[in-house]
């Protein structure tokens, strides 16, 4: 890889004749997201560093059926030239997979710590060890880089390549849309009664005042946050970019710390339960913007969607690497099922 990485580099004038590629870290090829390379470039006494993404091999079991680099790429540029939000620069994207086998992007790469999802953060590692100040520093500076996001002033011609092409006279019907477009992807010829009966419970409470559309960052978890000191110093991960409400990522946000709190009480850990509340989270929100959210009910219903979707091909994923049996109810391949069983009845 470094051979053809340091060429790529000389060719558009980014890399010194002198200069070196130090790669630090490969791919995993673990499939569930994009893969990650980092790599510095050394000049005498100097040392820059990257991170390249691209997409998992697809012998890999990927979690998503789509992986438009472009698309992430082109949304990171965006909002770092529109806001103050912590964002890496994305220099170089590469549509051409002659180089490296698949499109990828390479982005600055930022100093920090991400709180962990295996094991979460409530059961273990840095973000307990914090103090109950730092942690509330880490709240309002995700809450207001949420907010730097969805006030950000773009052109709405810059920001049609964010819409997705399912049918929906809203913004907010075209995600969903997009969702049930998964769906069928991941269900294949199975089938989840859970699934399709969140699906008409979302349609059948749909919110009456959708609100603004504003750029929706789409994976809003702290694991996708790297903090310094407390504070968010980047935010990474764009792979679900779109077009939405305002209520998608603090729905997003909210749900899945309580997803992991759930998890910490299940097995018998106190957690973090003062952390990214609900009531704490929407008065810091409409702190920084003016606008009191609205309908999270719905949204964390959908949240609770969108994490059973993703939960379902993860455990297809271990089914298919003979990880774990398939159940005889499908609907047993649904992590936290009867938390989403309790929303819709």
């Amino acid at each position: 890889m470094i051979p053809s990485l340091s060429a790529w580099l000389r060719d558009r004038g980014a890399l010194d004749r002198r200069a070196q590629i130090q790669l630090l870290g490969g791919p995993s090829g673990g499939g569930f997201s994009s893969e990650t390379v980092l790599f510095d470039v050394v000049l005498d006494d100097k040392r820059s560093g990257y991170a390249l993404r691209l997409p998992p091999p697809k012998e890999a079991f990927p979690l998503f059926p789509w992986y438009d680099l472009e698309r992430q790429a082109r949304a990171m540029r965006l909002v770092k030239a529109h806001t103050q939000v912590p964002i890496p620069a994305v220099p170089w994207y590469e549509p051409d997979p002659a180089l490296l086998g698949a499109p990828f992007f390479v982005m600055e790469r930022i100093d920090g710590t991400a709180p962990a999802d295996v094991p979460p953060y409530v059961l273990d590692g840095w973000v307990l060890a914090t103090s109950p100040e730092d942690r509330l520093r880490m709240q309002s500076g995700v809450v207001n880089a949420l907010a730097g996001i969805h006030d950000a002033r773009v052109p709405g011609d810059e920001l049609t390549f964010l819409e997705f092409e399912e049918a929906g006279d809203t913004a907010l019907r075209r995600h969903v849309a997009h969702q049930r477009t998964y769906y069928e992807w991941i269900r294949s010829e199975e089938h989840f009664d859970l699934i399709e009966a969140t699906f008409e419970w979302l349609d059948d409470h749909w919110p009456e005042d959708e609100g603004d559309t504003v750029i929706s960052w789409g994976d809003s978890r702290l694991a996708n946050v790297l903090f310094r000191d407390a504070e968010p110093v980047a935010i990474l991960d764009w792979e679900a970019v779109a077009l939405g409400p305002r209520e998608l990522d603090l729905g997003w946000l909210i749900f899945f710390h309580d997803y992991f709190q759930r998890i910490a009480l299940k097995y018998g850990h106190a957690g973090l339960p003062d952390f990214f509340r609900r009531a704490d989270v929407e008065s810091a929100y409409g702190d920084a913007t003016g606008h009191v959210p609205r309908d999270l009910d719905w949204y964390l219903a959908y949240a609770a969607l969108r994490q059973a979707l993703t939960s379902i091909r993860v455990s297809l994923r271990a089914v298919h690497f003979d990880e774990r049996d398939q159940p005889d109810d499908m609907n047993d391949l649904v992590a936290d099922r009867p938390h989403l069983e309790r929303i819709i009845t």
